[in-house]
Parts: C-alpha cells; sequence; structure tokens
C-alpha cells in the first residue's frame, strides 16, 4: 500500500504540473495545445544532452531547459498557434504534427533507443517498511512546491491577476487597460516552462526517448476533462486521480500493467457519463482561474 500511495503521488504530481501547464494556457490563449507533452520531451532530452554527454551539473541543466522550453513554447505560439487562435480544429492539427516534427528530429538525432540519466539523489528511505527512492520523494517535493507557486501567481501576483482577468473576459480586460497578447505569450511561456520542469522531475525516473511524449499527453488530456475543461482545481484533481489509478493497476495487476491507461481513461468516461462538465466544469465564460 505505501509503495501505491507514494508512487501514485509522484505520478499524480507530474501529471497535475502537466495538466495546469495545459488548462492554464486554454483558459487564457484559447488554445488546445497537443504540443504540450512534447516540450516536455524535449525538456528531458536537453537535460541528458547536458548532464550525460556534456558533463554539465544536473541542476544547471534543468534552469537550462526550463529556460529554453519556454522560448520554444513562445515561438511555436508566434509563429503558428497566434496566427490561427480563432481555429479551434487547424490549432488542434497544427499543434499535434509539431509534436510529431519534435519526436521525428529527436530520432533522428538519437535514435529510438531508451536513455538514462543518473538521479540528482541517490539512494533510499524506508517509509512503512517500503524502500522508497530519494529521488522519487524529490520529484513529489518538487511538483508540490511547484503547484503552490502557481497558486501564488496566480492569486496575488499583479501578473497573475492579469492572467485571471483575461481568462475570465479579455475584451473587459482589454478594456481595462491589459495588453490581452502579451498575457497570452507570457501564459505560454508559463505553459511551456511547466511542461520542461514537468520534464525533468521525470528524467532521472524513467527512461527518456522520442516516444515518451505520447502517453503523458492522453492522461493529461483525461485530467484536464476528467477536472472540468479551464479548470486549474480540477486538473490537479483530475491529475492526481488517473495518478493513483495508473498506480494501483500496476501494483495490484503486474501482468495487466499495460492496462493502465485504459483503467484511467474508464475513470474519466465514468465521471463525464455522471457529470459531463467535469468534476469542476465550468461553462466557458465564467471564471476558471
Amino acid at each position: 500500500m505505501a509503495k501505491i500511495i507514494v508512487n501514485g503521488l509522484v505520478s499524480g504530481g507530474v501529471y497535475a504540473v502537466l495538466a495546469v501547464g495545459f488548462s492554464l494556457v486554454f483558459g487564457v490563449a484559447r488554445i488546445l495545445n497537443m504540443a504540450h507533452t512534447a516540450f516536455y520531451m524535449i525538456a528531458a532530452f536537453f537535460i541528458f544532452v547536458c548532464t550525460v554527454m556534456s558533463g554539465f551539473p544536473l541542476l544547471l541543466s534543468v534552469a537550462l531547459a526550463i529556460f529554453l522550453v519556454s522560448v520554444v513554447g513562445i515561438l511555436c505560439h508566434k509563429l503558428f498557434f497566434d496566427r490561427i487562435k480563432e481555429h479551434t480544429i487547424p490549432v488542434m492539427l497544427v499543434s499535434v504534427g509539431l509534436a510529431i516534427l519534435f519526436q521525428e528530429l529527436l530520432v533522428m538525432g538519437f535514435g529510438g533507443t531508451y536513455r538514462a540519466i543518473p538521479p540528482l539523489v541517490a539512494g533510499f528511505v524506508e517509509i512503512a517498511g517500503v524502500r522508497v527512492p530519494w529521488q522519487h520523494l524529490l520529484a513529489l517535493g518538487t511538483s508540490i512546491v511547484i503547484l503552490i507557486g502557481l497558486w501564488l501567481l496566480l492569486s496575488k501576483s499583479r501578473l497573475g491577476k492579469a492572467i485571471r482577468a483575461v481568462a475570465n473576459d479579455r475584451e473587459i480586460a482589454n478594456v481595462m487597460g491589459i495588453d490581452v497578447g502579451w498575457v497570452c505569450t507570457i501564459t505560454v511561456g508559463i505553459s511551456a516552462g511547466l511542461a520542461a520542469i514537468a520534464g525533468a522531475i521525470v528524467a532521472p525516473i524513467v527512461m527518456v526517448h522520442p516516444l515518451m511524449w505520447m502517453q503523458p499527453l492522453v492522461i493529461t488530456l483525461a485530467a484536464v476533462v476528467l477536472g472540468g475543461l479551464g479548470s486549474i482545481r480540477g486538473s490537479v484533481i483530475g491529475a492526481f486521480i488517473l495518478g493513483f489509478a495508473e498506480t494501483a493497476t500496476v501494483f495490484l495487476m503486474p501482468m495487466g500493467s499495460f492496462l493502465k491507461g485504459a483503467v484511467a481513461l474508464g475513470i474519466m468516461i465514468v465521471v463525464l457519463l455522471l457529470r459531463p462538465d467535469g468534476l469542476f466544469g465550468v461553462i466557458f465564460e465564467e471564471e476558471r482561474l
């Protein structure tokens, strides 16, 4: 049980960071960015290149990865998404195309092999008779700190108030003198940075490979829809629900661990049948953040 709790919290924390970034950029910029987890993958590969291939310290590599991926996210927004932001389906198709493009570039550069990154903290700690790697606890703690930091940013800072105003009603925000375009651009950068942080969290825990963006994308979308599209709180809760569902499936049915994604999606379907708007769904014009 302790393994399920710890690993469920770690998985849920990573999914929560990803889901919050996805929900944030949708709520503010009105973009369904299907390339969101591709940024997570790029960050993991950049950290691999810096640490394993170039010998950089892990913390420095993580900081550089977050900065680089945030810039890449903003460039993608300016070059592609912002031009077609009024058309949902083209945005989705372009973002999927970008994700596949990033994937193929990584395949060309690194091949399709799985690669490992050394953990920042080695060793184990015993919790309730179960040995838990320190790296997993560090990943969980980082996720919690990031989520709290984002909540403080959105609720207490001037930028956060501007982001919330644009998410609630961009026309009124524009009349009040808020630069809606600038806020959307900054939000996209924050979203990409959150994806990079998630990639940095899991890079020393999982194997890095060019297809690693696909499975988290499915769970991230499921968590956002389960919690209620556009709801930050709902995205976090949905992510932890699905993280625990995946972990419980793996530990309770080892031979059927390949079903973990199906179980998570099954939970989403059941909830949507009972509550079509999700657990904390809101009407599009109402408050999201």
